[in-house]
């Protein structure tokens, strides 16, 4: 049975948090009205319709989504448990949405760390209430099926999104991209590194968020990739050279965005918080080719083995597919839509446009050995 490492969750805990403060603090008028609207109205109509209209439409005059619409998939209807290893602050509103459109639909979310809620359902055993697992890391979905405790999905499921995006038990809902973040007045684009490793020598000033399970799992795809000597010398030379350390990954993007530090390395969503609350921010976006600086993980959804109705489970996960859903996605938490017909916000690539590692995205949760590198280079943590 896994254990909890503390550290792991927090990339929909922790950050979403801080993130909500500091939101609540600058406001939303860098949005706009016409944005706010568009954004929020949308989940229901002034007299409270949830069909009227789709999620998010309307932020940055983006169009409508692509993909298959809410109304054209089997109604959802029944009871179904849900354990959301994502926070409810990120994906609450989006739940109570899909439970609202439908009158004979109930969902009863537990929300809860990802790998608590793995270790709950294996100590509930054939007893657990649990239908639908949802994670905010594949990790923790690889470890429910090595298990044995998820069902095969089945095509109409797993059709829409990429092969290296799921198994044959579990499937990704939305992604997030390992970046660097840099200060657009101290560099260009052209002169950020496009290998990993040269940051161990870059002339500017870093950050990083070492305690933070991001940070932590960027760390452990560098060991996997690198081996454990090459990786614990690169975290040794970064420290060495005075690598800044913060609380999480929005506030190093805040740091790179105020000058405080030239960059820092960061999952992409964290820049476009900065760039939602001020669109003048001094802040973009920079990628490695092919390495732990480039890798690309997801969050995702599996049907737990003793599911009351998996059927429902299965209708329930292609609604998290939908175009409203991965717009949703797109808009509300920055996050990389899953199918190709839903873009994210912001001057990004696509994801076919990336440069990603070939690596097993179920081992990034291994981060006991990670902790333990980071700490012989001198990392404080």
């Amino acid at each position: 049975m896994p254990e909890h490492n503390p550290t792991a969750d927090t990339q929909d805990s922790t950050e979403s948090d801080n993130y909500r403060r500091r939101q609540i603090l600058a406001g939303t008028a860098a949005i706009g009205s016409a944005s706010i609207a568009g954004c929020f109205g949308l989940l229901g109509d002034d007299d409270g319709d949830p069909e009227a209209g789709l999620i998010g439409s309307g932020r940055a005059e983006r169009p409508e989504p692509g993909g298959t619409t809410i109304q054209e998939l089997p109604a959802l209807e029944g009871e179904l448990t849900l354990y959301s290893g994502r926070n409810e602050f990120l994906v609450g509103r989006l739940i109570d949405h899909l439970n609202s459109v439908y009158d004979d639909f109930n969902v009863t979310p537990r929300y809860g760390g990802a790998t608590d809620l793995v270790n709950t359902i294996l100590n509930e055993g054939s007893g657990t209430p649990a239908d639908v697992f949802f994670s905010v890391n594949a990790g923790a979905l690889g470890v429910l099926a090595d298990e044995g405790r998820t069902r095969s999905l089945p095509g109409n499921v797993l059709g829409p999104v990429r092969a290296e995006f799921q198994t044959d038990e579990w499937v990704g809902t939305s992604g997030r991209a390992r970046t660097v973040p840099y200060n657009t007045d101290a560099y260009s684009e052209s002169e950020m590194p496009t290998d990993i490793l040269a940051y161990e020598d870059f002339d500017g000033d870093l950050g990083w968020a070492p305690t933070y399970g991001s940070c932590q799992a960027f760390i452990t795809a560098m060991r996997m990739l690198r081996g454990e000597s090459r990786t614990e010398e690169w975290v040794k030379n970064v420290v060495d050279s005075g690598i800044s350390a913060y609380a999480d990954e929005f506030a190093a993007c805040q740091a790179v965005a105020e000058g405080e530090i030239d960059a820092a390395f960061a999952n992409h969503y964290y820049i476009q918080r900065v760039l939602d609350s001020d669109p003048d921010a001094s802040i973009a976006t920079a990628f490695t080719e092919g390495d732990a600086g480039s890798v690309f993980n997801v969050a995702g959804a599996a049907v737990v083995d003793e599911a009351a109705d998996p059927a429902l489970a299965e209708n329930f996960i292609r609604h998290l597919l939908s175009a409203e859903a991965q717009e949703f996605f797109a808009v509300e938490t920055f996050e990389y839509p899953m199918i190709p017909e839903v873009k994210p916000v912001g001057a990004l690539p696509t994801i076919d446009e990336l440069n990603v590692p070939d690596l097993d995205l179920t081992q990034l949760s291994d981060l006991e050995p990670t902790v333990d590198l980071m700490r012989a280079a001198g990392a404080q943590i």
